[in-house]
C-alpha cells in the first residue's frame, strides 16, 4: 500500500534530496563525541564566562529564528533545552556561504538531529547561549513534529490526546518532556526495590514465560503452540508455583521482577502485559511480610521523593509506618454495617443483592465476598491499608488461619481505591494443597473462567517438603502510578496494548 504523504512531508523529503545533491550525508555514520549536557550548562556556567569554551552537544531542533547572516535555534538534548546563536560568516568563513544559506536556513527544519560546537555565552537578554563555530546534520526528520502553534493568538498543543501519546509513544518523549520523568522515576523504583531486596541477601532470578501449566493466581491465560515440541504453552499469569519449587530446592529467598500475561479486560488500571516483583521467604510468615512491605515502599518513596507524604490525585498519600490494619470481615461490616462472618453461600447472595453488588451463579462463596468487598470497601481505602485474614475459598494457596476457622493468612495492600500488593504465609501442606486445587476443578466446571488448574508437578515438590514460607506479590504498574501521581496505568507503559488505528496517518 503505498504511502501518502502530506505537504510538509513532501517538502522534507525535497530538502533531503536536495542535500544529498550538495554532497551532505543527512545520516553520516560517524560517532559524534560529546562533552555536556543542557542542563549541565544551565546549572554550572558562571557569569565571568570562564566554563564551557570549549563544548560539544547534540540535540533536537525544537525551533529556530532566522535573522540574515545570524540566528537563533532552541535544541532540545536528554535534559532540556538551550538557545544556539548561528553565525553565518563564523561557521562559513570566506566565501562559501552553501552551508550556511542552503543547508541551516532552507534544508534545516524543526525537529532535525544536529551537532555543535561552541562556546557558552549569556546574551544581553540575560539567557544562557551557546555560539556555534561548527554545525553538523546528525538526522534529517522526515515528519514534521507536533510542536505548540499559535493560532489566531491562541495557543494549542497538537499532541494531547491520549490515544496518540500512547501509540506515538517516541513522539510523545519528545514534544513533552515531563513524561520522560515518569519513566525515569519506574526505573528508579525497580532499582530501588532491587536494592532493598539485595540489601536483605534475597536472589534474584528468572523462571519460564512459557509455561505447560498457568498457575499461581486466578485469571484467564494467554494460549500458544511450541511446534517443535508439538503442545499448547501459555504465558504465565504468575510465576508463584515455580519460585516455590526454588524454596523446595533450597533456596532462602528467591524474587523475580516478572512480565505476567492475563487474558482479560483492559481499563485505565489492568494491562493484559503487566510487571510484578515476586518475593519468596523461607521461615517466615504473613505478619512478618506486612513488616516488610511497609519498609520496602517507605524507603522507595523517600529515594524518589525524600519525602514518605505524596500528592496523588486529589489525595495526600503517607507512606509513613504503620500502616492502618483491617480484617477482611471488618472492612466489610464497617462499610457496610453488616457482618458476613457466619454467612453461607445463600445468605451472601441475598446479602450482595441488598447491597446492589452484581453476581451471577458461576460465582462461589469465596468469589461473592471478593465482589462485595470490591464494590464496597475497595474504593474507600486510600491511605495505605492492609486488609487480612480472607476466606479459605478465595485463597488455594494460602496457609490456613492459625487461629480462625475457615480463613487463611493472606494480605492485601489497599492503596488510592485499587490493591498494590497480595501475600500469604504460604501452603506447604502437599494434602490439603491438592484438595484445594481439586475444589478449583469444581468452580471450573461451575464456569468459572478464572479458577485454578491443578498442577501435579508442583504438588510433587510439596512432597518433597518446603519450609514455611512468606511469598508475595507487588505490582510495579500500580506502584508507579501512585509514586508519580498517573491516574492511569498506560502512562506508565512506554508502549500499551491498544486496538489497531484504524485512522489514515
Amino acid at each position: 500500500m503505498e504511502h501518502s504523504l502530506s505537504e510538509q512531508e513532501q517538502i522534507r523529503r525535497d530538502s533531503l534530496q536536495e542535500l544529498l545533491t550538495l554532497g551532505i550525508n543527512p545520516y553520516p555514520p560517524e560517532t559524534f563525541e560529546i562533552n555536556t549536557s543542557a542542563a549541565e550548562i544551565k546549572q554550572n556556567f558562571p557569569e565571568d564566562n570562564s566554563l564551557y569554551q570549549d563544548i560539544s552537544i547534540a540535540g533536537r531542533i525544537m525551533s529556530r529564528r532566522i535573522m540574515g547572516a545570524a540566528s537563533f535555534a532552541e535544541i532540545q538534548d536528554e535534559t532540556g533545552r538551550i538557545q544556539v546563536y548561528v553565525k553565518r560568516d563564523e561557521i562559513c568563513p570566506g566565501e562559501d556561504k552553501t552551508l550556511y544559506n542552503t543547508v541551516f536556513k532552507r534544508h534545516l527544519d524543526i525537529g532535525d538531529i544536529i551537532g555543535l560546537t561552541g562556546y557558552v555565552f549569556i546574551t544581553k537578554m540575560g539567557e544562557i547561549t551557546i555560539h556555534v563555530t561548527s554545525l553538523n546534520l546528525l538526522c534529517k526528520s522526515l515528519k514534521p513534529l507536533p510542536i505548540v502553534k499559535e493560532k489566531e493568538d491562541a495557543v494549542f498543543d497538537a499532541f494531547t490526546d491520549p490515544e496518540q501519546r500512547f501509540r506515538q509513544r517516541y513522539v510523545d518523549l519528545i514534544v513533552n518532556p515531563p513524561v520522560r520523568e515518569v519513566f525515569v522515576k519506574r526505573t528508579q523504583l525497580i532499582n530501588s526495590m532491587r536494592n532493598f531486596l539485595n540489601a536483605n541477601n534475597y536472589l534474584e532470578v528468572e523462571t519460564p514465560i512459557l509455561q505447560p501449566l498457568y498457575g499461581g493466581a486466578a485469571a484467564r491465560p494467554f494460549k500458544t503452540h511450541h511446534n517443535s515440541l508439538d503442545m499448547t504453552l501459555y504465558l504465565r499469569i504468575a510465576n508463584e508455583l515455580y519460585l516455590k519449587r526454588l524454596i523446595v530446592g533450597g533456596f532462602p529467598g528467591v524474587y523475580e521482577f516478572s512480565k505476567d500475561f492475563r487474558n482479560e479486560g483492559m481499563d485505565r488500571f489492568h494491562n493484559p502485559e503487566f510487571t510484578q516483583m515476586e518475593l519468596y521467604v523461607a521461615y517466615k510468615d504473613y505478619l512478618w511480610m506486612m513488616e516488610l512491605v511497609e519498609e520496602m515502599v517507605e524507603r522507595i518513596a523517600l529515594d524518589l521523593h525524600g519525602k514518605t507524604a505524596l500528592q496523588v490525585g486529589d489525595h495526600v498519600i503517607d507512606f509513613k509506618r504503620p500502616w492502618k490494619r483491617f480484617t477482611m470481615y471488618e472492612a466489610i461490616q464497617h462499610y457496610t454495617g453488616i457482618d458476613i462472618s457466619g454467612m453461607d453461600e445463600e445468605e451472601l447472595r441475598k446479602t450482595a443483592k441488598e447491597l446492589h453488588v452484581p453476581v451471577d451463579p458461576t460465582m462461589a462463596k469465596g468469589k461473592i465476598i471478593d465482589e462485595i468487598f470490591g464494590e464496597k470497601c475497595e474504593p474507600n481505602l486510600i491511605q495505605p491499608t492492609f486488609i487480612t485474614d480472607y476466606p479459605i475459598e478465595m485463597s488455594p494457596l494460602a496457609k490456613k488461619h492459625r487461629s480462625q476457622e475457615g480463613l487463611v493468612e493472606r494480605f492485601e495492600a489497599i492503596c488510592n481505591g485499587k490493591e498494590l500488593c497480595n501475600a500469604f504465609s504460604e501452603l506447604n501442606d502437599p494434602i490439603d494443597q491438592r484438595e484445594r486445587f481439586e475444589a478449583q476443578l469444581e468452580l471450573g466446571k461451575r464456569g468459572d473462567t478464572e479458577s485454578m488448574v491443578l498442577d501435579e508437578d508442583f504438588l510433587k515438590s510439596l512432597e518433597y517438603g518446603m519450609p514455611p514460607t512468606a511469598g508475595l506479590g507487588i505490582g510495579i504498574d500500580r506502584l508507579t502510578m501512585i509514586m508519580t501521581n498517573q491516574p492511569s496505568i498506560q502512562d506508565v507503559l512506554f508502549f500499551p496494548q491498544m486496538r489497531p488505528d484504524r485512522r489514515t496517518t
